[in-house]
């Protein structure tokens, strides 16, 4: 047995017809919100401030105080009763005033202007131990600590060779170590002067000042600057047989 389909329930005959009102209803819904009117929300009505009665500001009122009284002016003075008249014949005495300038041919004296010399600062002698630069034995070269060590050197060099070794032993001292000291002082010429010395016997004594006093000329010490006296002091020990 066949089945036959009916044709009102096939819907696909409907389809055209659900689509035309589905297109009409949208075209209505959008003319509808298209022409639909919106209103601006309106709010309450502001108070008006009025700022003119805060501008307007106090103005004091000051009140104006009269003027004092004008003074009147002291009246002038009374005139005198007598007029005294000078006659016109009277000597009145000038008082001459000397000029102070001079004429071409007066001379002009002038007090002597004395020169004032200043005072040459003296430096006394300076201990070798201290002075700012020492005395220079002949051929010592160097620093100041080598000039110094040079210095001892060569004048203790000089008193070996220079002096007579003998000399002790045939004075008849007796055997042993005699001490010998010795101080002179380098001028500002640098030559050697005031040789002193202790020495054991008077002989001795004069055979070391005859040695020192053979010493070279040296170049001077200079303090500050300029040349001084340098003290030097030495001992020297000597052997006896």
């Amino acid at each position: 047995m066949e089945i036959k389909k009916n044709p009102k329930s096939n819907l696909e005959n409907f389809s055209k017809i659900f689509m035309q009102i589905g297109l009409v209803l949208a075209l209505f819904i959008t003319y509808a919100v298209i022409e639909q009117k919106t209103y601006d929300k309106t709010y309450g009505e502001l108070a008006v401030a009025d700022m003119r009665s805060e501008m307007e500001e106090d103005i004091p009122i000051v009140m104006q105080q009269p003027e004092p009284p004008k003074q009147k002016p002291p009246p002038p003075p009374p005139t005198p009763e007598k007029i005294e008249i000078v006659e016109d014949d009277k000597e009145i005495e000038e008082t001459v005033m000397e000029t102070t300038e001079t004429d071409e041919t007066e001379a002009v004296v002038v007090d002597e202007i004395v020169e004032i010399s200043e005072a040459e600062e003296v430096i006394e002698d300076v201990s070798f131990m201290i002075i700012e630069d020492v005395p220079v034995f002949p051929g010592c070269e160097g620093n100041k600590d080598e000039l110094k060590a040079c210095f001892s050197e060569k004048v203790q060099r000089h008193f070996s060779r220079k002096f007579d070794a003998q000399l002790p032993n045939e004075l008849g001292l007796s055997p042993g170590k005699k001490r010998v000291f010795i101080s002179f002082k380098i001028d500002k010429t640098g030559k050697i002067v005031d040789v002193q010395t202790r020495a054991p016997h008077p002989k001795i004594k004069s055979e070391v000042i005859s040695v020192m006093q053979q010493l070279p000329t040296m170049k001077p010490g200079r303090q500050r600057g300029k040349p001084v006296g340098v003290k030097y002091s030495i001992p020297f020990t000597l052997i006896v047989e």
